[in-house]
């Protein structure tokens, strides 16, 4: 036993040093590189200054988009609750337009769980499944079976990367325990209300999807299908 620890200590050891010497022979040839490419320390720093410039335009982009955004649609709860399940798929998707989204709504006959179709900025596909309750937290919650049918179709059918489900009511404990293992996200009443009427953007509120890199402005192209959108519905009113 003492035999193995001290070939255990003598194999880190030797790793420890080779490892130093690679470190040290890296910085000797980068050292050695350099010198006989001299003509790239004049070039350094007009790449730094051009890195630098773009960098300060995407803040401001940002910077001015954040500030549009929060000056958009607003919805407090009891508008909600009021609304017809129509006009609720109506409202989230144009509250995903606020945040950015190229949101359509397909919600219908034969809409394999998806209400609402979007794409962020990133090209990320979005699925949403909506469950309005006319009694809000008091209302029917909603269970597993719900969620299943929106992972069954989200990935296979609507190529999607996000699957959200949104109320204006509650899930079952069961409902919650397997959106956390199977990856689909659930937007409560209490939720709800921080996106919909704090003007919280969709991805703070999910707690777990990292917002799009880039701002609405710069948007990837990605080819959304073809959405069905249903004319005459009501737009819930703003503030």
């Amino acid at each position: 036993m003492e035999k193995l620890e001290a070939l255990k200590f003598a194999a880190a050891v030797a790793g420890a040093v080779a490892g130093g010497a690679a470190f040290i022979g890296f910085f000797v040839w980068l050292g050695a590189w350099l010198n006989d490419h001299w003509g790239i320390y004049a070039v350094l720093p007009q790449v730094g200054l051009m890195l630098l410039v773009v960098w300060g335009h995407t803040c401001e982009q940002r910077r001015r988009w954040e500030e549009q955004r929060v000056q958009g649609l607003r919805l407090a709860l009891a508008e909600i609750d009021g609304l017809h399940h129509q006009e609720f798929e109506v409202a989230v998707r144009d509250l995903m337009r606020r945040d950015g989204f190229m949101a359509e709504r397909v919600g219908g006959a034969g809409d394999d769980a998806c209400d609402v179709h979007a794409v962020d900025a990133d090209g990320r596909i979005w699925v949403v499944q909506c469950k309005h309750r006319r009694d809000g937290w008091d209302g029917k919650p909603t269970g597993v079976d719900a969620l299943q049918q929106l992972k069954g179709t989200a990935g296979p059918v609507h190529r999607a990367r996000v699957a959200v489900i949104i109320t204006n009511g509650r899930f079952t404990v069961p409902a919650v325990e397997w959106g956390v293992r199977y990856g689909v996200h659930l937007i409560d009443r209490g939720r709800l209300e921080r996106w919909a009427t704090d003007r919280q953007p969709l991805w703070t509120v999910l707690e777990g999807v990292r917002p799009a890199r880039r701002v609405p402005g710069q948007r990837r192209r990605r080819q959304s299908r073809p959405a069905r959108v249903l004319h005459g519905v009501g737009r819930p009113s703003m503030r």
